[in-house]
C-alpha cells in the first residue's frame, strides 16, 4: 500500500490493525473497523515469538505498525490483532504468546496507540481466518519451508499435527522435499538408489565440480536439464504462511506421472530399483561426489535444504522426483487425516507448495477428495488478522 491510501484515513472512521508476524518478516495492515478495507501497510523483520528475542521483536513490530499507521491516525485505532509464528492463544502462559503480547504491547505504547489489549494468536489461526467469510471452525494446513496441520475451533487452534521442525517432523514440507532430493542423490552415488537427474542438479546446486557429476562435465542423467534456480523460484516454492508465499513464482506442477513413469501407489515409484550396471558414473567419481556433497550440506543450517525443493519440482519426468512429490502429498494428507476431518469440512491451506499451480496442489487435492474435502488456499494471514481485530472491536462495543 502507498501513502496515498494512508492519507484516506485522515479524520475518518475507527481503524484496526492486523499483523502477520512470521519467521521471515512481519507485516502490518491498517484497515477500517467497519468493513476491513485496507488503508496502509508496513513491513519489518522476522516475528517468530519463540525465536526472536522480545526486544528485537518489539522493534520489528513497532517498525511495521509505524509504517502502516500514520501518526495523526493512531488515536483512532480501536483494536489490534496479531498472528505470530511460535505463538498460540491456547493458554495464557504459553511462552510464545507471552513474548508476543509483551512485545506488541510495548510497540503500541511506543507509537502512542491505545487500542486496548491486543489479540494474540498463531500465524496459522490468522491464515485460517483469511479465508472468505473469516471462518471460525475447520482445518488449517501450512506447507512451505515447514509443514503443520491444525484444527481450528471457535477461531483457536485446538489440535495440532506435526510442525515439529526439521529434526523431528515437518513431513511433506519444502525442507522435507529438499532433504529427500539429497538423500536420493547420495543413494544413487553409493549404489542403493535408482538413477535420477537429482544427482546432477543437487550436485551442481551444492557446488560439486562438473567432472565428478553423473555423466561427467559434458553429460547428464536421464536427459535432465540443469540450470541455476533464481531466488524468486526458490522463495515461491518453499515459503509458507511465515514467509512470502508468492505463488506466481512457483513452477507449474505435474498433475501426475507422464505415460510409462511410475507414480503414486506404484511400488516402483515409491521404492526405485537400484541403478543398472550401465549407469555412466565411475566408482571414483561417485566417491568424489559424496566427498563434496556431505560437507556442503553440513556447512549450512539444516533448514537450508528447503532451497533444493524446486529441483525436485523441475525434474518433472524423473521417476525418483515424482515419487518424492507423491510421498510429500501423502504426508500432508496423513496430517489432515489425523485431525479426524468430516466430509465437507473447511480446509484452508497456505504456503508456496499448495498455492495455485503449486507442486503439491493437485496431488493433495486428489487425496483429499477421497475424504470428501477440498482445499481453500490463502496467500497469508494478513486478511485474517484484520478480521480478528474487527471481531475484537465488535465484541467490545
Amino acid at each position: 500500500m502507498g501513502n496515498e491510501l494512508n492519507q484516506e484515513c485522515q479524520g475518518g472512521p475507527a481503524l484496526v490493525v492486523g499483523l502477520d508476524a512470521g519467521g521471515t518478516r512481519t507485516r502490518a495492515v491498517l484497515a477500517t473497523a467497519a468493513d476491513g478495507r485496507p488503508l496502509g501497510e508496513g513491513t519489518a523483520g522476522p516475528g517468530n515469538a519463540l525465536t526472536v528475542p522480545v526486544p528485537q521483536l518489539t522493534e520489528h513490530l513497532a517498525e511495521a505498525v509505524g509504517q502502516a499507521v500514520p501518526e495523526p491516525d493512531r488515536a483512532r485505532v480501536v483494536a489490534v490483532a496479531g498472528g505470530f509464528a511460535g505463538a498460540t492463544d491456547a493458554a495464557a502462559d504459553e511462552p510464545g504468546r507471552r513474548n508476543a503480547l509483551a512485545a506488541l504491547t510495548a510497540a503500541l505504547r511506543r507509537l502512542g496507540i491505545d487500542a486496548g489489549p491486543p489479540v494474540i494468536g498463531s500465524d496459522i489461526e490468522a491464515a485460517f481466518a483469511s479465508a472468505p467469510g473469516a471462518p471460525a471452525d475447520g482445518l488449517a494446513l501450512v506447507a512451505g519451508t515447514g509443514a503443520v496441520a491444525m484444527r481450528i475451533t471457535d477461531r483457536r487452534g485446538t489440535a495440532t499435527v506435526d510442525g515439529d521442525g526439521w529434526l523431528l517432523g515437518d513431513d511433506g514440507s519444502g525442507f522435507w522435499i529438499g532433504r529427500a532430493a539429497v538423500r536420493a542423490a547420495l543413494r544413487m552415488a553409493d549404489g542403493r538408489g535408482a538413477p535420477t537427474v537429482l544427482a546432477e542438479t543437487v550436485g551442481r546446486e551444492l557446488g560439486v565440480p562438473g567432472a565428478v557429476l553423473p555423466g561427467g562435465a559434458a553429460g547428464g542423467v536421464a536427459g535432465g536439464v540443469v540450470r541455476r534456480l533464481s531466488p524468486d523460484v526458490v522463495q515461491g516454492v518453499v515459503e509458507g504462511a511465515s514467509g512470502d508465499a508468492r505463488h506466481e513464482a512457483v513452477p507449474p506442477a505435474a498433475s501426475g506421472p507422464p505415460p510409462g513413469v511410475a507414480g503414486a501407489g506404484s511400488p516402483a515409484g515409491r521404492r526405485p530399483l537400484p541403478p543398472s550396471d550401465g549407469t555412466s558414473w565411475s566408482r571414483p567419481h561417485r566417491e568424489a561426489y559424496r566427498r563434496h556433497v556431505l560437507p556442503a550440506v553440513m556447512a549450512e543450517p539444516p533448514i537450508r535444504l528447503a532451497r533444493l525443493a524446486p529441483l525436485v519440482v523441475e525434474a518433472a519426468e524423473d521417476t525418483v522426483a515424482l515419487a518424492i512429490l507423491d510421498e510429500a502429498a501423502d504426508q500432508l494428507a496423513d496430517a489432515i487425516r489425523a485431525l479426524d476431518p468430516h466430509p465437507g469440512e473447511r480446509v484452508v491451506a497456505t504456503g508456496g507448495l499448495l498455492g495455485p499451480g503449486g507442486p503439491l496442489t493437485s496431488r493433495l487435492e486428489a487425496r483429499l477428495r477421497t475424504l470428501g474435502l477440498a482445499l481453500d488456499w490463502v496467500p497469508d494471514g494478513r486478511r485474517g488478522a484484520v478480521a480478528l481485530a474487527r471481531l475484537a472491536h465488535q465484541g467490545r462495543t
